[in-house]
């Protein structure tokens, strides 16, 4: 159903969102927010001119009602791309049903991942027959659970087996990867999960995919993208403020020791079983195998955070001579290996294929054995027992320009000529509630290309003066240093104690959520009222259901729950309501000085004669606190308490920034009023009101 013209896409859209439009009879909750009213007649203008439009709408303005109503009434294809996969099956599984039934639109709906989340029907069977069989008896039983649900499964998607954990080494093994692929030489080829979801993406008038895939087709993996992106009219970058991190991962290179033994692994399976005895096949695995080993060895032990900066010849710290000596070995006998398939790939598909898969490998060796290009980062990845090599531009600014918006639309975001066939070109809806503290929104439309781009920003319609206060305690621990990580666990303790659990804490780095915790735990012993749950000891949703559940005990003796997390957790976490009252960032989140892509955006800041802390340092930590920060406050009826164990937000002349990048919430400025704060909290709770 396509509205026609502009003005009667905005009545439309105005009308979906009155008091008593199609959503206020289709979702008794739903109240009209002017903001989420503002934001879908700007998303309706961008479509009907094709335009490009960035919106930053506050938590609480219903972002994702406010680009789909307009999108689905366009009549125009859709194609919408969230951060995590997650994200993407509720969006799929719950937010599209819902307004497609809602609006009455008779619309197909895809969902489009990554063929590393289909289940691979000749890989599982593989196994099954013994022929990649793992010796693990746990991951015996976990691809024992994955045939059982091979059996009765539609889509071949692993996330529908909940209890898998997407890090589990039986995954790899009933999954396909580009270099592994059998393609239409493949028994299974019909029935393969992965070419029944792009068919059904082809087919559908609404697609939801996720950021890594719509990157994906910019490098040499085989995404299906390509075939998406053309035909759409209509694309929405959702959580868009991840879009540039996850860019530069598929717009650089990556060579790994994994990547190099696997195919000499591959090499010796498949010349076994086409061309055996035509070549010493065994010595010529072996010595790619042992090449990438001496390799290994000369990056020396892992150093914390596994990341070695690379701006020279070589990776810092790593004897030169040595490492260069080993790379060249290591393209030797990769060269060595191919001399024989370049000969007799003809004989057989998969010869072919494992060729060219070599060439390719040893064409991004080459790459690291020259210097890096001067517009990129380079850095080594060491690991106890594995490497990566990886190089990455800065920004995908460019990328963007020249490789998506300009090869999707047939013209720059920048360029108004009016000679341009508008039929071929497409809007572009980039939305986040955090995405700059400046009414450009720079931080992200410079990273992004996007500086030509409509601005929009809509604030939370939360009365966070109300529903919010924010505490630094004082005096407190400097950040960093041993005691701090023990005073935070005391104060989270305390407060937790207070309210029941109810509480997340955040870290910065993985060594103070170990010692918070194991602080937590000490503190509280076995039979503790209060639960301590830590990241990386289950998946993150299942802790995430676990808090949820201690959130709304009716036991008589209720445990309440303590999540310490960190990465991930900062963002994607949804708990309204009682579940979530009291948030604990233990410092301030700027970026690790160390980390090789941050000290190279540093250094061109400082080559153009910009302050790498203030330009760079600050907004991106602004950005993470602010993200970190949005956690609390769900809902118009939440009520909660925001800690930040870091003085230099008082004491340091760059503490007002980042405070002001923070939702309005009220300063609670003592240790009484924080106190106080959460005995409303508790006081309220048990009264059974908000």
């Amino acid at each position: 159903m396509k509205v026609n013209g502009l003005t009667q896409l905005l009545d439309a859209v105005a009308q979906v969102f009155s008091a008593g439009g199609a959503l206020s009879l289709a979702e008794p909750a739903f109240l009209p927010r002017s903001g989420q009213t503002r934001m879908a007649l700007a998303v309706a203008q961008a479509i009907e001119e094709c335009d490009v439009l960035v919106v930053e709408a506050g938590t609480g303005v219903g972002k994702t009602y406010a680009y789909l109503v307009p999108a689905l009434l366009s009549g125009q294809r859709v194609l919408v791309s969230t951060a995590t996969k997650a994200l993407q099956d509720q969006l799929f599984a719950r937010d599209l049903p819902r307004l497609v039934h809602g609006l009455g639109l008779p619309l197909r709906m895809a969902r489009l991942k990554g063929r590393a989340s289909y289940l691979c029907i000749e890989r599982l069977e593989r196994v099954r027959q013994g022929r990649t069989a793992p010796q693990d008896p746990q991951v015996l039983r976990t691809v024992a659970d994955v045939e059982r649900w091979a059996r009765i499964t539609r889509t071949g998607d692993l996330a529908e087996m909940t209890a898998l954990d997407e890090r589990s080494p039986a995954v790899p093994l009933v999954t396909s990867t580009k270099d592994n692929c059998l393609g239409s030489d493949c028994p299974h080829w019909q029935a393969c999960h992965v070419n029944l979801a792009r068919q059904q993406a082809l087919e559908a008038d609404v697609v939801v995919v996720n950021h890594h895939l719509l990157f994906a087709d910019l490098d040499v993996r085989d995404s299906g993208m390509a075939n998406l992106l053309p035909n759409t009219g209509v694309v929405v970058v959702d959580e868009a403020h991840q879009l540039n991190d996850v860019g530069v991962q598929f717009a650089g290179e990556a060579l790994s020791s994994q990547q190099l033994v696997g195919y000499a692994r591959d090499a010796l399976r498949l010349t076994q079983e086409h061309a055996r005895g035509m070549a010493d096949w065994l010595v010529l695995c072996a010595t790619v195998e042992q090449a990438m080993r001496e390799l290994r060895l000369q990056a020396g032990k892992p150093t914390v955070g596994g990341r070695l900066p690379w701006q020279g010849i070589t990776p810092q710290g790593v004897d030169g001579a040595k490492w260069r000596a080993a790379l060249v070995r290591l393209g030797q006998s990769l060269r060595a290996l191919l001399k024989p398939l370049a000969v007799m790939e003809a004989m057989a598909t998969e010869l072919q294929r494992l060729y060219e898969r070599g060439v390719e490998l040893l064409a991004r060796l080459a790459r690291f054995a020259a210097p890096a290009d001067d517009d990129c980062v380079r850095w080594l990845e060491v690991g106890a027992q594995h490497l990566r090599m990886l190089e990455s531009p800065l920004s995908i600014a460019r990328i963007m320009q020249q490789r998506l918006l300009q090869r999707t639309l047939d013209n720059d975001v920048n360029n108004e000529s009016e000679d341009h066939n508008t039929s071929e070109r497409k809007a572009w809806i980039f939305t986040s509630a955090t995405l700059g503290n400046d009414a450009r929104l720079s931080w992200f439309t410079d990273s992004c290309g996007l500086r030509g781009a409509k601005v929009l920003q809509v604030e939370s319609p939360f009365d966070y003066h109300h529903q919010a206060g924010v505490y630094v305690p004082q005096p407190f621990a400097a950040a960093g240093s041993v005691q701090h990580s023990l005073q935070v666990a005391q104060l989270v303790l305390d407060a937790a104690q207070r309210i029941g659990g109810r509480t997340l804490v955040l870290t910065t780095t993985l060594k103070a959520l170990h010692a918070i915790s194991e602080s937590l735990r000490s503190a509280l012993g076995l039979f503790a009222d209060l639960d301590v749950l830590v990241q990386g000891e289950a998946p993150k949703l299942a802790l995430i259901q676990r808090f949820m559940a201690a959130g709304v005990s009716q036991s008589p003796q209720p445990r309440g729950a303590i999540l310490v997390a960190s990465a991930t957790f900062w963002e994607g976490v949804d708990l309204p309501g009682d579940l979530l009252q009291l948030v604990v960032i233990d410092k301030l989140p700027f970026p690790p000085p160390d980390d090789p892509l941050v000290e190279a955006r540093s250094r061109q800041l400082e080559r153009v004669g910009r302050t790498a802390f203030h330009d760079y340092m600050i907004p991106e930590a602004a950005l993470a606190l602010k993200q970190g920060a949005g956690r609390l406050i769900r809902s118009e009826s939440d009520r909660g308490v925001l800690v930040i164990c870091d003085s230099r937000l008082v004491s340091m002349g760059y503490g007002g920034q980042l405070m002001a990048a923070l939702p309005p919430m009220r300063v609670l400025g003592s240790l009484s009023e924080f106190e106080e704060a959460l005995e409303q909290l508790a006081a309220a709770r048990g009264q059974g009101k908000r």
